[in-house]
């Protein structure tokens, strides 16, 4: 590693606050906004199918972006890298608070989300190349307590915005802390450099990037177009066939855009896979309770926001707490109990009525957050630590480009499943007799949308149930080796 400072002389805690910075106001942008989507479908007069572009375009953008990272991290050192992603991000933030209408909001929203994916995996690869082996697990806790603070403030903080100001200061209140986070990278963060790649690879670069977007329209459109359609069925075959046409490409090229031959590493397969169950069941619960609290039950932006900051409050504070414990409980009993907890969660938001109480909605939220906290620290933490700080450039790109790419696959998926079994539900309590008048008919709207809305919360509590036995197959600890030592 060439660089300014050697490794042996790094301050740690200059470092974090730096990374913290940049994190927090990176996935601010994703948790204020969800809030709003209610409010931002009146104001641009569109439907759920339009503005969920907003929040799955940011996903995607993110998991695009990722596979980026390995290279121009080599290419112009993370240290670059991370401070020119704020710069942009920062930028973009303050053109999504002056977009015209829905559509050069989700464009904006998808330029800030493309700034965000290289921040996340940036920063997280500084960590695993320059803080020491033994603080590792601490600055990953740290590094997940700044992505968790974001989720405890941001709803609260949105609603209240939404309830004394416009929307538009969703965006705008990003500004002041991206330039703050720009000030203290230049300053805190040493410069260094690695490797140098080559060249970049752009073919591997196109094929991942159509056959996402390819797989994410079908996925998000296919309700509306029909699961049989020829439109679905061929963006699915597409997308399919690009990803595979990415795989080989990588395996095969002599500088890949992400170096797969890093999934050889049986435990960061399996820990990766586990973290990306967590995170598609976890955004089943980010997205439909403010959706459910205003659509049904009336509530205003700030009290969605009051009623989800118990959960969120508890998710920053447990973050910290599991990277203490890692090192004496290990990930295997971690993950598991918070498995469970996830569960619990989830499945309990599966039986929501119409007139449920908001209580019974906070402490299933806090069931579900307290999972979360014990189950993403170690399964993070655990699939990197027999990388090498060579390659982990390469697995924290993979890392958060699968991550996102399910997250807006999830989000997607989850509004198709909504939208679904709605309609599913209307139908039969329609035929049952249930529209005789106009009150009647917008009783069975709530109702068939709280029915669809628990259809999916069951689905996402099932979905991080399939973690569970692939912990059988993790195994304990050993050695450090390069990823790649066996290709």
């Amino acid at each position: 590693m060439s660089n300014s400072n050697s490794t042996s002389s790094i301050h740690f805690w200059p470092i974090m606050i730096a990374i913290f910075f940049g994190t927090f106001v990176s996935v601010l942008a994703t948790t204020t906004i969800n809030i709003a989507v209610p409010l931002l479908m009146d104001h641009f007069n569109t439907g759920l199918g339009t503005m969920q572009w907003m929040v799955t375009g940011f996903m995607l953008a993110t998991g695009v972006t990722a596979p980026l990272t390995g290279y121009l991290g080599g290419r112009f050192s993370y240290k670059r890298l991370y401070f020119f992603a704020l710069v942009g991000f920062t930028f973009f933030s303050f053109l999504c608070a002056v977009a015209w209408s829905a559509p050069s909001l989700i464009v904006f929203r998808m330029l800030q989300g493309a700034c965000s994916g290289l921040i996340m995996s940036s920063t997280m690869t500084i960590i695993f190349q320059v803080i020491p082996k033994e603080r590792r697990p601490f600055a990953v806790s740290l590094w997940s307590l700044s992505a968790m603070v974001a989720p405890a403030i941001g709803p609260t903080f949105s609603g209240w915005l939404l309830q004394n100001a416009s929307w538009h200061w969703l965006f705008l209140i990003n500004v002041p802390v991206g330039m703050i986070a720009v000030i203290l990278t230049k300053t805190l963060i040493p410069y260094y450099r690695m490797n140098v790649p080559k060249s970049l690879d752009v073919a591997g670069l196109l094929t991942v990037v159509l056959g996402s977007l390819a797989l994410l329209t079908a996925f998000s459109q296919g309700h509306t177009w029909g699961w049989g359609s020829a439109k679905t069925l061929g963006l699915l075959l597409g997308g399919a066939m690009l990803l595979a046409l990415f795989v080989w490409r990588e395996l095969t090229a002599e500088v890949p855009l992400l170096n797969l031959r890093v999934f050889r590493n049986r435990r960061f397969t399996i820990m990766l896979s586990i973290y990306s169950l967590i995170t598609v069941a976890m955004y089943s619960g980010t997205y439909l309770a403010p959706l459910f609290l205003q659509t049904v039950r009336g509530a205003t932006p700030l009290e969605t926001g009051l009623i989800l900051l118990p959960s969120s409050v508890l998710l920053a504070l447990l973050s910290p707490i599991a990277g203490k414990l890692y090192p004496k409980l290990g990930p295997v009993k971690m993950i598991t109990f918070g498995i469970v907890f996830i569960f619990a969660g989830l499945f309990l938001m599966g039986w929501l009525r119409v007139d449920v109480s908001y209580s019974f909605i906070l402490w299933a939220m806090v069931l579900r957050n307290i999972g979360i906290g014990f189950s993403s620290v170690p399964s993070s933490t655990a699939s990197m630590e027999e990388i090498t700080p060579e390659w982990s450039g390469h697995a924290t790109s993979i890392n958060n480009w699968i991550r996102n790419v399910l997250s807006s696959f999830a989000i997607a998926m989850f509004t198709s499943m909504l939208s679904s079994r709605a309609a599913f539900h209307s139908h039969e309590l329609t035929g049952a007799g249930g529209a005789g008048s106009a009150a009647s008919a917008d009783s069975v709207r709530l109702l068939s949308f709280t029915m669809g809305v628990n259809d999916v919360f069951v689905a996402g509590a099932l979905v991080v149930l399939l973690a569970l036995p692939l912990l059988l197959f993790a195994r304990r600890k050993r050695l450090p080796v390069a990823a790649g030592q066996s290709a």
